[in-house]
């Protein structure tokens, strides 16, 4: 058993929640989350606006005080896992399993974490000791992937999402394509030299594979009510 206790911080209502299109607010959304200290500061948003004004120069902030410009690999890469959270959402609010709402839920739990290893520096990384990916977190993936496909798949050609009418699936496919967009950025990053931890790479590809089941799974039909008659 994959210990899910792990991400429960991450869940936490009431508190800031790590988005990419905040410039300095995300930063310190996901910090007050894992009680980071940035730059020396305990992480707070007590009064602070989410305007900040700190990204106008073309520059935004990483954790322990770090700022690079907003057009780098790094933040290419973090905007990245932001539009699968996005994409996710989608499909969540459109879901009407539970199951597989709540799997989503667990997703998005572990790209917040992700994102803060992505928030890192390479000469950074060792002072991380917050919630991160580990092997046993993409080997969750891979089993929930398997589990479902043992299901049955439905495919019959070339994916053509949105075919079916289910806001739910496409939205699952869209999530699957910026997952794709995703592991291209973390790649590219890591292939520029600025090291992205094994974990983080795999696990963008498992994702992708466990969305495109996820939007091709049987499931089981409602039956027509019965007659009281």
């Amino acid at each position: 058993m994959i210990d899910q206790d792990k991400w429960s911080p991450w869940r936490s209502q009431g508190r800031a929640e790590f988005s990419y299109g905040c410039n300095s607010a995300w930063i310190i959304g996901v910090a007050c989350n894992a009680g980071m200290d940035i730059g020396g500061a305990r992480a707070s948003l007590g009064g602070m606006s989410i305007i900040t004004g700190r990204g106008d120069l073309g520059e935004t902030d990483l954790l322990f005080g770090k700022r690079i410009a907003k057009t780098s690999l790094r933040v290419a890469a973090l905007g990245a896992v932001d539009e699968v959270n996005a994409a996710l959402g989608l499909a969540r609010a459109a879901g009407t399993n539970a199951e597989v709402i709540g799997l989503i839920d667990a997703i998005q739990a572990r790209l917040i974490g992700l994102m803060g290893q992505l928030a890192c520096l390479p000469e950074d990384l060792g002072r991380y000791k917050y919630v991160a990916l580990t092997a046993a977190d993409v080997a969750w993936v891979e089993a929930e992937a398997r589990r479902f496909e043992t299901r049955g798949v439905q495919f019959t050609g070339w994916a053509r999402p949105g075919a079916e009418g289910s806001l739910a699936r496409a939205g699952l496919d869209f999530a699957r394509a910026m997952a794709r967009r995703a592991e291209r950025g973390v790649l590219a990053l890591h292939e520029s030299g600025e090291e992205v931890p094994e974990t983080v790479r795999l696990f963008f590809n498992r994702l992708s594979d466990l969305l495109w089941i996820l939007a091709r799974v049987d499931e089981p039909q409602p039956q027509p009510a019965q007659s009281a008659d």
